[in-house]
């Protein structure tokens, strides 16, 4: 009987962040008329990163691939951690393995500060869901937080430069969290405009 309540504990988490989701696309398309379509200012976009420790590389490669929603106030993500993460410790004096490939899913509230007419400094909260449980945090599910700057060189087309951190705020140990750089590119700009 346990075994059957732990099976079903991240159907909850997971229920609400679709019910979150299907809101936000409700309030978009409450805005339909305005905004000139569903999701006309929605934007995909595809990059590469790296993760990293503190100031410390920790050797992983990242593929993120991204959807803003409702002029960049909403972001959904999902991000392969394609390599394994590991850095060298001074007080062992060896390379300490953190992490495996994984799968990791996001979603943010997104605030764009100091406006500009071609960058903005982008800041994030919201959660992530990993695949597997590691040494950087023992949890699955976590808190997201971002911060980076995005560049307009022309409408419908951003380049953003984001640092992200994943954590589980310390209610499970170990929690060193996730941390990882993403620079990505708009590849899909105005998702559903016709």
């Amino acid at each position: 009987m346990r075994a059957k309540r732990v099976a079903r504990a991240p159907a909850r988490p997971l229920a609400a962040a679709l019910a979150l989701v299907a809101g936000l696309l409700g309030q978009h398309e409450a805005r339909a008329d305005e905004s000139g379509g569903f999701c006309a200012t929605c934007e995909v976009q595809l990059g590469i990163g790296g993760t990293f420790h503190y100031w410390a590389t920790t050797h992983g490669i990242v593929v993120p691939l991204t959807v803003n929603l409702d002029d960049n106030r909403y972001e959904l993500g999902a991000f392969r951690m394609a390599t394994a993460q590991s850095f060298f410790s001074p007080r062992f004096l060896g390379t300490e393995h953190n992490a495996g490939p994984y799968w990791g899913f996001s979603a943010s509230r997104r605030l764009e500060l100091f406006k500009r007419y071609r960058w903005r400094l982008v800041l994030g909260l919201g959660a992530s869901y990993k695949t597997e449980e590691d040494a950087l945090s023992a949890s699955r599910w976590n808190v997201a937080e971002q911060v980076g700057v995005r560049f307009v060189p022309r409408r419908g087309f951003a380049i953003e430069l984001t640092g992200r951190h994943w954590s589980n705020g310390g209610l499970k140990l170990p929690n060193h969290g996730q941390d990882f750089a993403t620079l990505t590119f708009t590849v899909w700009p105005g998702v559903f405009r016709h």
